[in-house]
């Protein structure tokens, strides 16, 4: 992989598991709309979302990869973007309390004006959580920076995920495994 990376992120998630791939990289932010049309599943809100955050480069680079993610997740048919305030992130968390959600990455390659778009799906299995463990989580990590309020590989996910289905580091914010063999491919 000889490209150089954009990375159009802020997220110190993604910036870490790129370091950790041993993907060179520099990160470079655009303010962009990330709204949506409502008919779209969250597969495809979130690859739209992704394509989006790399339509806002085309013009202005030339032989350079800028890698975009966008991160949702989604139980029951419902999907919780970052919270709001604390009391959101607690309204959250227990929302995913006890059940199982899914969590959706959408990535965006732009290179030479080519657009390769893909998507990763886990299933992430909470246990039942206490009032109390939920609240001290959010007053100590104040998650509202992360899509569904947590971060697994925090407190809240050390001590309530039971299993995962799918990619660990899709959870984290980056499908590396996919986004690898992307990469090899360009």
């Amino acid at each position: 992989m000889n490209h150089k990376i954009i990375l159009a992120s802020k997220s110190p998630r993604r910036q870490e598991l790129l370091r950790l791939m041993d993907v060179d990289f520099r990160v470079v932010l655009k303010d962009v709309d990330e709204s949506y049309p409502e008919d779209l599943s969250p597969e495809e809100i979130a690859v739209y979302i992704a394509h989006k955050k790399a339509a806002a480069f085309d013009e202005s680079i030339a032989d350079e990869v800028v890698l975009t993610a966008d991160t949702i997740v989604c139980i029951d048919g419902l999907i919780l973007g970052k919270p709001d305030t604390a009391e959101h992130a607690i309204e959250m968390l227990k929302m995913l309390s006890g059940k199982v959600h899914k969590v959706i990455t959408g990535v965006c390659l732009l290179h030479k004006h080519q657009y390769n778009k893909f998507f990763d799906v886990s299933e992430v299995f909470f246990r039942k959580l206490t009032d109390d463990e939920i609240t001290s989580y959010v007053n100590e990590y104040m998650p509202l920076d992360k899509a569904g309020s947590y971060g697994i590989q925090e407190r809240i996910g050390l001590i309530g995920i039971e299993k995962i289905n799918g990619s660990y580091t899709n959870v984290v914010g980056l499908p590396t495994e996919k986004l690898y063999q992307q990469l090899k491919n360009l």
